[in-house]
């Protein structure tokens, strides 16, 4: 009977709205957001294509034996992936920066979210100190 009183009180609803509900939410969505970051840079993907060539521009080396031919290739082809692999560190980097941002950004609304009640409190103290 007891039990059944204390989910039909609304302090309590409340309670396990705040302290259990929300926090699980709050969690989702951050890690939502952690998850669309890796995909949005594609950070993986990156990792695993880190020396490909640049938009996969290659130069053919052609038919035949030609040193001339040979060499304007292989230096073609090391500057394409030389530029891949430029490109692709600094998008990596933005994306890990960015991903540290949005960790440090989660953990302060949580922390924000279980200590709201405190500084509502606080505030009211302090606005009555003010008036008085």
């Amino acid at each position: 009977m007891e039990k059944a009183a204390k989910k039909h009180n609304i302090f309590w609803q409340f309670l396990e709205w705040y302290l259990l509900d929300q926090p699980k939410t709050i969690l989702k969505a951050w890690k939502n957001y952690l998850l669309f970051n890796l995909e949005y840079f594609s950070i993986p993907l990156l990792l695993k294509t880190f020396f490909s060539p640049w938009r996969r521009y290659t130069w053919p080396y052609g038919r035949g034996f030609s040193f001339k031919r040979y060499l304007d290739a292989f230096v073609s082809n090391g500057i394409f992936r030389s530029l891949g692999a430029t490109t692709r560190f600094f998008l990596i980097l933005i994306g890990i920066f960015l991903e540290i941002l949005i960790f440090f950004a989660g953990l302060i609304i949580t922390l924000i979210w279980f200590l709201w009640p405190l500084i509502l409190i606080e505030l009211f103290v302090i606005g009555f100190n003010i008036i008085f």
